[in-house]
């Protein structure tokens, strides 16, 4: 039998929230929670578009940067070259906050309340399983750069 988080490293992240989105979507549909009264809904679904908007830009500012150095944005692959400019400078993963504040903008947009309640699993998977791996990968190509880069920043905010 394969182990289940080496078939789950194949996945691409962004996919992995697409995933537990639709997870959510489906248990919202089989048992809505709904959010809140009518009148809220509406400012739910502004911020949510703000938030949305807010995910978007981060992940993808932090993908063009790394389309731009040349590196890979795959987990467990090493890394052409060590990205510490633009959203770097404040969170050593900005995709992946941009990813969560997309997907629960998303959730605010379509009031879902699941996808919600199954974001803090994806994000335990991102800090216990993926990026440990993506650091290791870091320290051993570029070592003591690596190391004074993780002193500095934060792993998320």
């Amino acid at each position: 039998m394969r182990n289940p988080v080496r078939l789950l490293l194949r996945v691409p992240v962004p996919w992995l929230f697409v995933l537990t989105y639709l997870l959510g979507v489906g248990l919202e549909s089989v048992r809505p929670l709904g959010i809140g009264p009518a009148g809220g809904s509406r400012t739910v679904g502004t911020v949510g578009a703000v938030v949305f908007t807010l995910g978007a830009a981060i992940a993808g500012w932090g993908l063009v940067i790394f389309r731009r150095a040349r590196t890979t944005t795959v987990p467990g692959r090493t890394s052409a070259e060590l990205v510490t400019s633009g959203p770097y400078r404040m969170t050593r993963n900005p995709m992946y906050v941009g990813l969560a504040l997309a997907y629960l903008g998303e959730a605010g947009i379509l009031k879902q309340v699941w996808p919600v309640i199954l974001l803090p699993l994806m994000l335990a998977y991102l800090n216990w399983i993926v990026i440990p791996l993506e650091e290791a990968r870091l320290t051993e190509a570029f070592q003591g750069d690596y190391e004074g880069y993780r002193t500095r920043v934060r792993r998320w905010i």
